[in-house]
């Protein structure tokens, strides 16, 4: 997937929720931890998982905002969800949210609020907050968003999916994506929050049958 994103707005946002998830603690210059983490959310090996992604994901925590309980700390787990990503490995999740363990206390970040931004991260695994966790929904929902795109931008996305995944064999990505699929359906309610569950859930609901009926023929 080609990315088309302005990587200097990006640094901008990440500089002002760093500040701000701060409250006026001192730390290193905000740009050293931008840059590492546009790095890897770069990297080769992405093709949905990539600085569009990253920058959607924010963008509908923007959306979202009203219904976190520390939208601070949503924002920062958006950075660091899929900071670590190999499409082969299964503990991307965990990786990710140990590298927010260790950059965030660095980055002058509390420990509260880092140990908030790393069970977040874990969260997104399953997508499955709990009825009372306002953060977790945010995330999730701003996470998920993207299956409630009209048709040309869902295709895209499972394209990009599959190119993600291109070194697994067709038979076996279909069963393994059949698998999330339903898994997915499965769910009571794919979006949590009262934006999400209007706006999003039953387009997600359609683009996702559809899918998995096309992967079934």
């Amino acid at each position: 997937m080609a990315d088309h994103v302005d990587l200097d707005a990006l640094r901008s946002r990440w500089h002002d929720t760093l500040l701000a998830a701060r409250e006026g603690t001192l730390g290193p210059d905000p740009h050293r931890y931008a840059d590492d983490l546009l790095r890897r959310w770069s990297e080769p090996q992405r093709r949905y998982h990539t600085v569009t992604h990253l920058a959607a994901v924010l963008d509908h925590v923007d959306v979202l905002e009203k219904y976190a309980d520390d939208p601070l700390a949503v924002r920062l787990a958006a950075w660091f969800h899929d900071a670590v990503y190999l499409p082969e490995r299964s503990t991307n999740e965990e990786r990710s949210a140990h590298l927010a363990e260790r950059a965030l206390p660095e980055a002058g970040v509390s420990e509260e609020r880092t140990a908030e931004v790393a069970r977040l991260v874990r969260l997104t695994v399953g997508h499955d907050p709990a009825d009372d966790d306002r953060n977790g929904q945010v995330l999730c929902d701003a996470d998920l968003a993207v299956l409630a795109g009209p048709p040309s931008a869902y295709a895209t996305y499972t394209a990009a999916v599959r190119q993600e995944y291109h070194f697994v064999p067709d038979e076996a990505f279909r069963e393994g994506r059949s698998a999330i699929l339903r898994q997915l359906l499965d769910l009571p309610r794919l979006f949590r929050t009262p934006h999400g569950a209007a706006e999003w859930e039953a387009t997600a609901r359609y683009n996702l049958r559809s899918e998995l009926e096309m992967l079934s023929t």
